[in-house]
């Protein structure tokens, strides 16, 4: 009965000032629309910077020798690594696994040399899950599982060094026991786009840097899943069957930089849609708090009539909720409209960052999309919402504080 007068009520006041109704409204929902709008670009920039980092070779998540972590050596290899790849690959959602090692070394041609990180890969999987391999251009050709003293470098690595295809580095690497080192035959030439990256890519079958540095297997298996928001349920799942000897980390500590930066963009949404709430709360309740100090004479009969005070409170708030709920359909109208051009047209980022779209050694995308999905829906909702009915409880409690007798005189 509480709810029905009260409704009863508001529903009436609403339609007696329809134009007021509509501006607020319209208020509410410009403000809800910028609030969707940047959840959608942090969300789609934030997705675009996790998947670099996972496919630049990162990983979504790895699974690393215990000590890594801590130490982060080169020269720590996982522990029955066969079994743990095999646990990786019956895991849901899992799209890749790619297994790798790494060594420091040094190349040389004739006088010139350059130091590099070596990664030894399988160039079965690698050609199909690297960003470096499948978007950059690749002159000559890229490893094979049978190649034996074979190596691909980066664009700005060959040039430094003054090589083309085919000529033989020379290339020395802390082994075991002793230096070793070895003559490698440049079969493919990579350029990525990315200045950083082109002078650092220097990859070798995954076979020949084991018989190089006499260290076996790999020294990680980066995990690529399907969805990023699955990373941390991931990590958990594969922590429990990887074994003793190894661990398994994220993308976040792979990349802590970049990590940085996605935890920074998020917390500048969360602070911006807050300041986005408290103006569209103040707009409100001034609006609330006009419509309350008119209706002085209203809510005095009303109370003189027997309306309790929590029925004047639930009548001021469903006023608001109405409200709310008007400006969450027209916040949907424009920011969804908006986040959905954003999510399929995207943005091109080449204006902003010129041809190089890379962040150490992570490629970017050229294009950002932004999010989009069922989200929206209930994102406009809550933040409408809680907004004008926040924006509605001073009012509502103004309301009740109305004395009928002096209500009625000052009539």
């Amino acid at each position: 009965m509480i709810g029905k007068v009260s409704a009863k009520y508001a529903f009436r006041s609403l339609l007696r000032h329809p134009r007021r109704a509509i501006l607020s409204m319209i208020g509410v929902g410009i403000g809800c629309a910028m609030a969707l709008l940047a959840a959608s670009w942090m969300g789609g920039e934030a997705e675009m910077c996790i998947r670099a980092v996972a496919e630049s070779g990162g990983g979504h998540v790895r699974v690393v020798p215990e000590k890594w972590p801590e130490l982060r050596e080169d020269k720590l290899r996982l522990v029955r690594w066969k079994e743990v790849l095999a646990e990786v690959k019956t895991l849901d959602g899992v799209k890749a696994a790619v297994v790798r090692a790494r060594t420091n070394g040094l190349l040389a041609f004739g006088t010139r040399n350059a130091g590099v990180a070596v990664t030894g890969v399988d160039p079965e999987v690698e050609v199909v899950s690297s960003r470096l391999v499948s978007k950059g251009k690749i002159d000559g050709r890229y490893l094979r599982p049978d190649d034996r003293d074979s190596v691909v470098i980066g664009k700005i690595l060959a040039r430094r060094l003054d090589v083309e295809l085919d000529d033989d580095l020379y290339v020395t690497l802390a082994g075991r026991d002793e230096i070793q080192s070895a003559m490698l035959r440049i079969v493919g030439i990579i350029e990525t786009g990315s200045h950083d990256v082109d002078a650092m890519v220097c990859h070798v079958t995954l076979n020949d840097l084991e018989r190089l540095t006499g260290y076996p297997g790999p020294g990680e298996i980066s995990v690529l899943i399907e969805d990023y928001r699955r990373v941390e349920a991931t990590r958990r799942e594969l922590a429990k069957r990887v074994g003793p000897g190894n661990a398994v980390i994220t993308w976040k500590e792979v990349n802590p930089g970049m990590a940085g930066n996605v935890e920074g963009d998020r917390a500048f949404t969360r602070v911006l849609v807050g300041m986005i709430v408290i103006v569209v709360s103040l707009g409100i309740a001034s609006a609330q708090l006009s419509a309350v100090l008119e209706r002085r004479t209203e809510f005095a009969i009303l109370s003189a009539l027997g309306m309790k005070s929590r029925q004047v409170i639930g009548l001021v708030v469903i006023e608001a909720l109405v409200i709310g709920l008007g400006g969450a359909v027209i916040a949907l109208a424009l920011g969804g409209s908006l986040a959905h051009y954003l999510a399929t047209e995207g943005v091109n980022l080449e204006a902003f960052m010129g041809e190089d779209f890379s962040f150490g050694e992570i490629i970017l995308d050229p294009r950002m999309y932004g999010s989009f999905g069922i989200w929206l829906v209930w994102y406009a909702l809550a933040v409408s919402v809680v907004a004008t009915v926040t924006a509605s409880i001073y009012p509502a409690w103004l309301a009740t504080r109305v004395d009928p007798a002096d209500a009625l005189r000052a009539a």
